[in-house]
C-alpha cells in the first residue's frame, strides 16, 4: 500500500477514535495557528481576513462537507493532497467552509480539517461558511451540538465552545489575482473595495457584507438583489456579479453553499462556479464535486475551469 494512502488512512481511523482532550487540543493549536496568519501564511498574503494567493502552482477547492466523512476521505485520494504536500510541491488546499451540520461525522471531518491544518498550516487554507457564522447569523436548525453529543458524551459542550472560538478566525475571502475570488456564499453587493471583504467581520451587523458573503445565492433573470428564501442573504443577478468581478480585476467566482445535483453548477453567463463536495442524504445529490487545477493558468470563465471540475 502506497504510504500516503496508508496516512490517509491512518488519520481517517484517527479521526473515528479521538477523544475529547484530544479534539480540543488540536482545536486550540489551530486556534494559535489562524490568530498568527495576521500579514502572512507562508508565501500568501493576509490582509484582516482575506487570503490573497499567487497565481502559481495548484488549487485544490473543496465546496460544503457537512459531516460527510466518506466524500472528504475521497477527495484528498482523488486530489493525492497529502503526497505533494510532504515532498513539498506547491499544492494549496482551499476549503470554502460548511464542515459540519447535517452530517453524521461532523466531529470527524473536523478533526481531519483541523488535523491538516496542523500537519501543513502554509498550504491549508480554512473559510467560513454560513454554518460557522456568527450567532446572530447562523444556520438552523444547528445540529453541530446534537453530533459533538453523540460523539463526545456530557462534556460535548467544551469541544463545541472551543469550535465556536475557531469559527470565528476563518477567512473571509480567497483572491487569486486577475483570476478569480472565493467565498463561501456570494457577492457582498454594497462592497466597494477590497477591504469590505477583508474586514467584513469587523463590520458586521453594521454593515450587510458578512452576511452576504456567507448567505447570498446568484439567481438568473435578475438585476440588482432581491431577498434571500434562505431568511439571510439576498438573491443577486447578474449586473452585480460583474460589477463585483471588475471592482477586483477577477473574472470568475468561485463559491459553495448550494446543493447541486451534479456537484456544481455555473450562473451568469460563466461568472459564477458552485462546488458541493458532499452528496447523498439529506440533500440527495447525485454527485459531489471539487476543482483542481494549475493557478497559473488563465481563467477568463467558469467554462475554461470546467474541465478540472472532478466529481466524486
Amino acid at each position: 500500500m502506497p504510504a500516503r494512502l496508508k496516512d490517509l488512512e491512518n488519520l481517517v481511523s484517527r479521526s473515528l477514535k479521538v477523544s475529547l482532550d484530544e479534539f480540543v487540543q488540536l482545536t486550540e493549536h489551530v486556534i494559535n495557528l489562524q490568530h498568527s496568519e495576521s500579514g502572512r501564511i507562508g508565501n500568501l498574503k493576509v490582509t484582516g481576513r482575506m487570503v490573497e494567493v499567487p497565481s502559481e502552482g495548484e488549487a485544490i477547492i473543496i465546496g460544503d462537507l457537512h459531516g460527510d466523512l466518506k466524500s472528504l476521505t475521497q477527495i484528498l485520494k482523488m486530489s493525492n493532497f497529502l503526497s505533494t504536500a510532504q515532498v513539498g510541491e506547491q499544492s494549496l488546499l482551499i476549503f470554502l467552509g460548511d464542515y459540519g451540520d447535517r452530517g453524521l461525522y461532523s466531529s470527524e471531518v473536523y478533526y481531519i480539517v483541523l488535523k491538516l491544518k496542523e500537519s501543513f498550516p502554509e498550504k491549508v487554507v480554512l473559510m467560513r461558511g454560513n454554518h460557522e457564522g456568527p450567532d446572530d447569523l447562523l444556520a438552523s436548525p444547528h445540529d453541530l451540538p446534537m453530533h459533538l453529543n453523540n460523539r463526545f458524551g456530557e462534556k460535548w459542550s467544551i469541544a463545541y465552545l472551543k469550535l465556536k472560538e475557531f469559527f470565528n478566525y476563518l477567512h473571509n475571502a480567497v483572491l487569486v489575482s486577475d483570476r478569480c475570488v472565493m467565498l463561501h456564499g456570494g457577492v457582498p453587493s454594497q462592497a466597494k473595495s477590497l477591504d469590505d471583504l477583508a474586514y467584513a467581520h469587523l463590520k458586521h451587523p453594521r454593515e450587510g457584507h458578512l452576511e452576504e458573503i456567507l448567505w447570498s445565492d446568484p439567481e438568473e433573470g435578475i438585476e440588482g438583489t432581491y431577498p434571500s428564501p434562505r431568511g439571510a442573504g439576498r438573491l443577486f443577478g447578474e449586473d452585480v456579479t460583474t460589477s463585483f468581478v471588475k471592482m477586483l480585476n477577477v473574472n470568475v467566482v468561485i463559491r459553495g453553499h448550494e446543493p447541486c445535483d451534479v456537484g456544481f453548477k455555473i450562473n451568469h453567463s460563466g461568472r459564477v462556479l458552485t462546488l458541493f463536495s458532499r452528496k447523498n442524504d439529506p440533500y440527495f445529490n447525485s454527485y459531489g464535486a471539487f476543482l483542481k487545477f494549475d493557478l497559473a493558468s488563465q481563467v477568463k470563465d467558469v467554462f475554461q475551469l470546467q474541465r478540472f471540475v472532478r466529481r466524486l
